[in-house]
């Protein structure tokens, strides 16, 4: 269980010397204990009492840095079983798998789709992080060399190197140089070999059981040999027992403080199925229920998009909805004749509505009013986009020195302000617009200044 506030607070020093950017040791603590703060902060507590700190605050599940610099990926750091409780923290990572047996045309053509599926949905980006490279025939020098080639075409991926053998990860880490990747491969034979080895290089390990049973035994005897950084992967026979033990370890974690499972898992659906829509279909019910990394065995736009889209909305804070800033902006190149629409700063609405200017190629000023990230009638109904709120923000934003018209169009789903609307900005006429985004292209190309 995690440290009260005043707990933590007989483990400082009581200085308060407000260096760590509280006015009192006693809020710092406070603030550590709720998970928005580092004990790290404070620059006099001992490291005794840093690291207790640290250990009992850390969430059930470790996360797991790979990669390097701007590329750094995270995974774990789970604290719930269920969205609605808090949130879910690190989006599952999603990769594409190389073999060291590939022929060079088909494993260019893969880093190819790698680079090229990638996509912008209400402002946040989709693409995939992992390349994992498997050993086969447990040559080390065509490890390296494929892992030399994926660095120097992608450099932005973050790798997970399979093998069974020592010396063939170690020959593929060299050639990652400080880009950290995932060392995939621990089993109870090997288990001394790669412990020594993430020593030498700082890599995580990811182990490779036969059962949920043996990944918790060979997780133990990792951390006794004094490493932290693991990634699980239980060896589950069916899909009934790959669900099943995704569940098991992620309550186990976090219901039970069981540290062997408290780290994030990698899955593999291609184990399960040939058919790559099954196979996606399986990537699917695995990033809702609780894998830290999906490999796939190709990548196909039609099938990566909608699982991209279902980690995007899995993955927000569902206490936090997804807002653009407010302001003017100018869509098509509009001028000072150019019509001015107006709605709220959901993101969801701004690109629906924004995308749909664009493409009527009507040049046109659109006013983004903050709303708290609630929808048209939403805001409205909470006396955030009411004619007052949308009056002053007309008057304040500078819309007016931009155009030689007074007429400003609304949503249509607010034509019942409209009359308070004028009131409140006598110089403005009032348009009301469609209802719908898809009516705005029709609309505004029919729209006159005059």
């Amino acid at each position: 269980m995690g440290l009260t506030g005043i707990q933590i607070l007989g483990m400082l020093p009581k200085k308060n010397c407000k260096e760590c950017g509280f006015p009192t040791c006693l809020a710092f603590a406070m603030k550590v204990a709720a998970g928005q703060a580092d004990i790290a902060a404070c620059p006099y507590v001992s490291e005794e009492a840093k690291e207790k700190i640290s250990e009992a605050s850390a969430p059930p599940i470790r996360t797991i840095k790979l990669g390097s610099g701007d590329h750094t990926l995270a995974v774990g750091g789970e604290t719930v079983l269920f969205r609605h409780e808090k949130r879910f923290e690190h989006p599952t990572a999603i990769g594409l798998l190389l073999r060291t047996d590939m022929a060079e045309d088909e494993i260019s053509e893969r880093l190819a789709k790698f680079k090229k599926l990638r996509w912008e949905r209400v402002g946040v980006k989709l693409e995939p992080e992992v390349i994992a490279i498997e050993d086969v025939g447990g040559d080390a020098q065509k490890m390296a060399d494929l892992v030399k080639k994926v660095r120097e075409e992608v450099p932005e991926a973050v790798l997970v190197l399979m093998s069974e053998k020592k010396d063939v990860l170690a020959a593929g880490a060299q050639e990652c140089g400080e880009h950290k990747a995932l060392l995939y491969g621990v089993t109870l034979e090997n288990l001394k070999d790669m412990a020594e080895l993430a020593k030498e290089t700082g890599f995580p390990l990811g182990v490779k059981a036969d059962s949920l049973g043996e990944a918790a035994r060979i997780s133990e005897e990792l951390i006794k040999a004094g490493i932290k950084d693991i990634v699980l992967d239980t060896g589950p026979r069916g899909l009934r027992e790959l669900y099943e033990d995704q569940v098991i370890m992620r309550r186990a974690a976090i219901k039970k403080r069981f540290k062997p499972f408290g780290f994030p898992s990698i899955t593999f659906p291609f184990r399960f199925t040939e058919n790559l829509v099954t196979e996606y279909m399986i990537a699917s019910v695995l990033v809702a229920k609780y894998a830290g990394m999906i490999v796939l065995s190709d990548f196909r736009a039609d099938l990566l998009y909608p699982l991209m889209v279902e980690r995007m909305n899995i993955f927000t804070d569902p206490q936090r909805p997804l807002v653009v800033e407010e302001g003017i902006y100018p869509l098509n190149g509009p001028d000072e004749n150019s019509p001015v629409c107006i709605t709220c700063n959901f993101a969801l609405t701004y690109f629906i509505v924004s995308g749909e200017i664009e493409g009527s190629r009507v040049p046109t000023w659109l006013l983004i009013k903050d709303t708290e990230g609630l929808s048209v009638l939403t805001a409205w109904a909470a006396g955030k986009f009411g004619a007052d709120t949308i009056a002053e923000f007309v008057k304040k934003c500078g819309i007016a020195d931009k155009v030689k018209h007074r007429k400003l169009i609304i949503p249509g789903y607010l034509a019942g302000i409209k009359g308070e609307l004028e009131e409140e900005l006598p110089d403005w006429e009032i348009v009301i617009g469609p209802r719908e985004a898809s009516g705005l292209p029709p609309f505004l190309k029919e729209w006159k200044a005059a």
